[in-house]
């Protein structure tokens, strides 16, 4: 399952958490980006669960994360 992840921070750590996401194996890709969000994230898992694991525990449990919107590929 295929997923991209929205991240909005609450302070300037972009280059920072970009770097520490691209080395968590479900990350296939990560970038930053300009305007309401700060970072996108490629990720994979074998279902909806381990998408939501990584969701709620390697991003939105990050002091510096304000909010993260998940965006599930249709195939």
């Amino acid at each position: 399952m295929l997923a991209y992840v929205l991240v909005n921070l609450n302070v300037p750590a972009e280059k920072e958490l970009v770097q520490e996401f691209i080395g968590m194996p479900e990350v296939k890709d990560a970038h930053i980006l300009f305007g309401e969000w700060d970072l996108i994230l490629k990720i994979s898992g074998k279902n909806s669960e381990d998408i939501a694991s990584f969701v709620i525990d390697k991003v939105r449990s990050l002091e510096e994360v304000n909010l993260s919107s998940t965006l599930i590929v249709a195939k």
